[in-house]
C-alpha cells in the first residue's frame, strides 16, 4: 500500500550531480567509488573512515592493494539516505526530518557511526531528533512509523517501530478523550496513512490502554474509507466495476486488508453502525473473502438488525452498479439469525415469539416487506426465493399485511406470464384477514391476483357486516372460503365440459350435413334424426295430437287405432 517511487535513473542522475558539486569543491582527487544500488558516489576514503567503521573495516580487510570500488547496495533507506550519510561524514550541513530519521538512524547503525567511533557522530544525532523531536507529537510518530516500513528487520531491531506505535497510541487516545484540535477526530487520519500491520498494532496498543470500542471503532471506520474506498464509501460502482480478475494484485491485496481490518473490529455490538457493516460485507462477498470473514460480519449485522433500513438491505442484494441482483444467501442468513435471537429471548421471559412478537421484530418485518418491493421487479427473482425471504419473519410480525401484498402486486406486475398456480403460490406467504379496508378493496379489483384472494377480499366485509360489524371468526371465514373457491373451481370445470359438448355436437350437425348432401329435400339434423326415431318406436308423445303415450302398444310400422278426441263446443250460454 506505498505509494509508487519516483522514477529511479532520474533520482539516482539528480544524487550523483549533488555530489559531484561538494566532493569536488574538496580539490582533492577521489579514491574510491561507492555504489548503492544503480547509483555511484565519487569519494575520498579519509573522509569515510574518520566516522563509519563499517567502511574502515571494508578497506582494511580488503585483500587487495587498493580497494577503489565498494559495493553499499544494501544500505538501510537506499542512495538517497546514503548520500546524506556521506554529506554528514563530509561534514556538510543537511535537514534531519521526521520523514528521514528513521532511515537516518538505521544507516548510521549499518555503516556504525556510533559516537565512540567520532564524537558527536550520526547514531547520536538522529537519536535526539527521533526522542526530542519525532516522538514528540503523534503526527511526527506516525510519520517516522510511515517511513520504517521500508526499514524492516532493522528499524524493528533498534526497537524504532515499538517506540513509534508506543507514542502514537498514547497520544490517540488522549486526543480521543481530550481533543485539542478540530475536527475532534483528526487523529483518525493521521493513523490512516500506516501499513495495516502498523495499524493493526495501533490498535491492540490501544486496546491494553483502555480505550473504548467507539474510539477503536472511528479509528477502523476512517482506515477502511481510505483503503477500501472504491469499494466501502464510493458507491457509484467506478471503483469495483473494473474488470480485474478474482485473482489480480489488487484483489488479492484488498482481500488479506478487508479480512485484517475486520479481525480488529471490537466486541461492542453498538460500536459500528449497520450500514459500515453491511458495506463491508458487501465488499466480503464481492472479494470473495473467507467464510469466517463473511460469518462475523453477518452475525455482527443480524444483533443489531433492528435499525436497518432499506437502503442497507438493498446494498447487500445488488452489485455495485445496481443492475444485477446478487445471491441473497446473507440477507437470508442475517434474517434468521435475527429472528433466533428473538425467539430465544422470547422462550427465556417465557413467551410465544410466534403470538407475541417485539417491537423490534415488527419494525424489522416492515422494513423486509419494504424490501421485497425493491427487489420484486427483478425478473430474475424466483418464486421461491420471494417466499423464502417473506417467511423469514413469523405471521405475528405483521399487524397488517399491507406492505407485503404491495410486494406481492409488484412482483406479479413484473411477472405477467405465471399461472393460476404460481400466482396463487406467490400470495400464499401473505393472509388476506390481515388486509386493511383500503388494500381489500385493491385486491378485490386487481385482475393480478389469483381467485381465492380476490373472494377473500369480497367475503371479509360481507361477513363483517353480518357479524354485525365484528371482525369474523378467521377459522370460520377461511373454511367458508375454502368451501367457496372449491364451488368455483367445480364450476369452471362444468362450464369447459359444457363447451367441449356444445363443441362436440357442432362436430356432429357439421358431418351430418355432409353425408345428407344427395338428397337436399331433407336435412337431416341431430334432433329431427331424434324425433324420426321416435316416431318409428311410436313413442312420440306430440304424435295424433295424444299426450298419454303410457298404453301404446304394437310393433314398429304396426296399425294402432287410437280414438279421435271428441269435439267440445264451448259457449257462453
Amino acid at each position: 500500500m506505498s505509494n509508487t517511487p519516483a522514477n529511479p535513473n532520474r533520482r539516482f542522475s539528480a544524487a550523483m550531480e549533488r555530489t559531484g558539486q561538494w566532493v569536488f569543491s574538496q580539490e582533492i582527487p577521489t579514491d574510491v567509488v561507492v555504489e548503492v544500488g544503480e547509483a555511484k558516489f565519487s569519494l575520498h576514503k579519509f573522509m569515510l573512515v574518520a566516522k563509519s567503521n563499517h567502511i574502515r573495516k571494508l578497506i582494511m580487510e580488503s585483500k587487495g592493494p587498493d580497494l577503489t570500488r565498494i559495493n553499499l547496495s544494501d544500505v538501510p533507506g537506499g542512495p538517497e539516505i546514503f548520500e546524506k550519510a556521506a554529506k554528514f561524514c563530509y561534514g556538510i550541513n543537511f535537514e534531519i526530518t521526521v520523514h528521514n530519521v528513521a532511515a537516518l538512524r538505521c544507516t548510521a547503525e549499518y555503516l556504525q557511526m556510533a559516537d565512540k567511533y567520532c564524537d558527536n557522530n550520526l547514531t547520536g544525532r538522529t537519536e535526539d531528533f527521533l526522542s526530542q523531536v519525532a516522538l514528540s507529537s503523534l503526527s511526527g510518530a506516525v510519520v517516522a512509523l510511515k517511513s520504517c516500513e521500508l526499514l524492516l528487520p532493522i528499524a524493528e531491531d533498534l526497537k524504532i517501530v515499538q517506540r513509534c506505535i508506543d507514542v502514537a497510541s498514547t497520544k490517540a487516545c488522549s486526543e480521543a478523550n481530550f481533543p485539542c484540535r478540530s475536527p475532534p477526530n483528526w487523529w483518525t487520519e493521521e493513523l490512516s496513512i500506516l501499513d495495516i500491520e502498523f495499524f493493526s498494532r495501533i490498535i491492540a496498543a490501544m486496546k491494553q490502554r483502555g480505550a473504548k470500542s467507539l474510539t477503536l471503532a472511528s479509528a477502523i471506520i476512517t482506515y477502511a474509507e481510505r483503503w477500501l474506498r472504491d469499494l466501502v464509501r464510493d458507491h457509484t460502482g467506478n471503483g469495483a466495476s473494473s474488470t480485474a480478475p478474482d485473482d489480480s494484485d489488487l484483489r488479492v491485496q484488498q482481500r488479506q486488508l478487508l479480512e485484517s481490518i475486520v479481525s480488529l473490529l471490537p466486541a461492542e455490538k453498538y460500536a459500528f453502525t449497520i450500514h459500515f457493516l453491511c458495506c463491508l460485507l458487501r465488499s466480503a462477498n464481492f472479494l470473495k473473502v473467507s467464510g469466517s470473514c463473511k460469518n462475523e460480519l453477518e452475525k455482527r449485522i443480524s444483533v443489531i438488525l433492528e435499525h436497518v433500513t432499506v437502503e442497507d438491505l438493498l446494498v447487500l442484494s445488488f452489485s455495485y452498479d445496481g443492475e444485477k441482483l446478487l445471491a441473497l444467501e446473507s440477507v437470508r442468513r442475517i434474517i434468521s439469525g435475527f429472528v433466533e435471537k428473538e425467539k430465544t429471548m422470547a422462550v427465556f421471559n417465557g413467551g410465544d415469539y410466534r403470538e407475541v412478537c417485539s417491537g423490534a421484530m415488527q419494525r424489522v418485518a416492515k422494513r423486509l416487506d419494504a424490501y421485497l418491493g425493491e427487489i420484486a421487479t427483478c425478473t430474475d427473482l424466483s418464486i421461491s426465493k420471494f417466499n423464502g425471504i417473506a417467511n423469514l419473519v413469523p405471521k405475528g410480525a405483521r399487524k397488517v399485511d399491507d406492505d407485503l401484498y404491495r410486494a406481492i402486486d409488484i412482483y406479479l406486475k413484473a411477472h405477467p406470464n405465471l399461472d393460476e398456480v404460481e400466482r396463487e403460490k406467490v400470495c400464499s406467504s401473505m393472509d388476506p384477514l390481515k388486509l386493511s379496508y383500503e388494500a381489500r378493496v385493491h385486491a378485490s379489483q386487481n385482475k393480478r391476483l389469483p381467485v381465492n384472494i380476490v373472494l377473500h377480499a369480497l367475503y371479509y366485509d360481507q361477513l363483517k357486516l353480518r357479524s354485525g360489524d365484528k371482525a369474523p371468526d378467521a377459522i370460520t371465514t377461511r373454511n367458508q372460503l375454502k368451501a367457496d373457491v372449491s364451488l368455483i373451481k367445480e364450476n369452471e370445470a362444468l362450464r369447459s365440459e359444457l363447451m367441449k359438448m356444445k363443441m362436440y355436437i357442432s362436430d356432429i350437425q357439421k358431418n351430418q350435413g355432409a353425408a345428407g348432401t344427395t338428397s337436399k329435400a331433407r336435412k337431416t339434423t341431430f334432433f329431427s334424426s331424434v324425433s324420426k326415431t321416435l316416431g318409428k318406436l311410436k313413442l312420440n308423445p306430440f304424435r295424433q295430437g295424444s299426450k298419454d303415450t303410457s298404453n301404446i302398444e304394437g310393433a314398429v310400422g304396426g296399425d294402432v287405432e287410437v280414438p279421435k278426441p271428441r269435439r267440445r263446443r264451448f259457449s257462453i250460454s
